[in-house]
């Protein structure tokens, strides 16, 4: 049971979106947000902005992220494996 623990803990905080300030070129402060992992989307970044700009709204400066597996590199159909990076960078209005 101990052997399991830390992997668990690993795996819950994969599933969490987080956000830090940041600040774009022009001065103006944004948001970026990182919703890497398996258990998470790009969905799960824009509740995190939306969340993040107490409902006022926000604009997407930019996003990155993995690209998308191609069907020959799936095992099975299914993307096993491969960690997800997304992360998006936004302004709230």
């Amino acid at each position: 049971m101990n052997k399991w623990l830390p992997l668990v803990a690993v795996l819950a905080l994969s599933g969490c979106a987080t956000s830090e300030t940041t600040y774009l070129n022009n001065g103006e402060q944004g948001l970026s947000i990182d919703c890497s992992g398996e258990a998470n989307s790009w969905a799960t970044c824009y509740e995190k902005a939306d969340a993040s700009c107490a409902g006022t709204g926000y604009r997407i400066v930019g996003t990155d992220g993995t690209p998308a597996s191609k069907e020959s590199d799936k095992t099975l159909g299914v993307d096993v494996g491969n960690y997800k990076n997304r992360s998006v960078v936004v302004v709230c209005k």
